[in-house]
């Protein structure tokens, strides 16, 4: 400045300095401020802080983010726990469910592929837990049609007994996928609710941002975090909700195949035993030879 001072004009020089001379007081101020802040720490044997960590809480855990989040926002975060808490209980039920059923379908299955006719089919399928089920109903069913259909056209009866069937599996099905609706409201809400939650709370942040008079993060990080929190809850929600109806979605698929397959056998034995009575054949020999 000395060297090159005589070159800069005099009416230039006069608003810098007037300004360090406004504000050499405030800055004063402030620096004995901060540092009798420091000598009070040092004093206690604790480093000092730049003055925006101070403003920040000492906890920030996802429970103490949950205790000190707006009532709004709170009140999105139980919701979306308590969808994540309805979610893994149907799964843990409707997969239970799911399992007994394919295990009693399948075994079911294999008794009237081994059978020789319906009546032993019957019986073979009455035997232990395969009696209780669509695989039961469907043979129950298909006698009854039989015997009431008795005299009357063989094709007649196959489509009558067919459209019994049909109405038997889609009941099952229906039956088995009841719950499953839930799952796929889930895995499609939950993420629009959790960004409910998050605007509500950085729009929060950000009057409190305009309370405070200041531009300072240590004044809305805290608010921001506890808004994002909400938006994680709803992802946990959202995602195994997808993944488990897709799930569900693909063994249901495979427990209506099997009934499927349950309906062929039995319209299979039933054409076969209406094949015998009308060109007048005894039973199968194999059926004979088990009564």
């Amino acid at each position: 400045m000395r060297a090159y001072g005589h070159l800069l004009p005099k009416r230039a020089l006069l608003p810098a300095g007037a300004l360090l001379l406004a504000c050499a007081p405030a800055c004063a101020q402030e620096a004995g401020q901060q540092g009798l802040a420091a000598q009070a720490l040092a004093q206690q044997g604790l480093p000092a802080r730049p003055a925006a960590l101070a403003l920040l809480p000492h906890d920030l855990s996802p429970w103490s983010m949950f205790m000190n989040a707006d009532i709004v926002v709170k009140a999105v975060m139980v919701g979306l726990a308590f969808a994540s808490l309805i979610t893994w209980t149907i799964w843990l039920a409707k997969s239970l469910e799911l399992l007994g059923a394919k295990r009693r379908a399948a075994q079911a299955t294999r008794k009237l592929a081994q059978a020789d006719s319906l009546a032993q089919a019957a019986r073979h399928v009455a035997e232990g837990w395969t009696g209780h089920g669509p695989v039961a109903q469907l043979i129950e069913t298909t006698r009854a049609e039989e015997s009431r259909s008795h005299g009357l056209s063989a094709d007649g009866v196959k489509e009558r007994a067919a459209i019994a069937l049909s109405r038997i599996e889609a009941r099952a099905g229906r039956a088995m996928a009841r719950g499953t609706g839930v799952l796929a409201t889930i895995g499609a809400t939950a993420p629009f609710v959790g960004l409910f939650g998050t605007v509500w709370g950085i729009m929060n942040a950000f009057i409190g941002i305009s309370q405070a008079k200041t531009t300072n993060l240590a004044v809305v990080a805290p608010g921001i975090a506890e808004a994002l929190l909400a938006t994680g809850i709803g992802l946990v929600a959202a995602i195994p909700a997808v993944i488990i109806y897709n799930v569900f979605s693909r063994s249901i698929a495979s427990y209506r195949a099997l009934l499927s397959d349950a309906s062929g056998e039995v319209l299979r034995h039933l054409s076969r035993d209406l094949e015998r009575a009308r060109s007048g054949l005894p039973a199968a020999p194999r059926a004979q030879a088990a009564e």
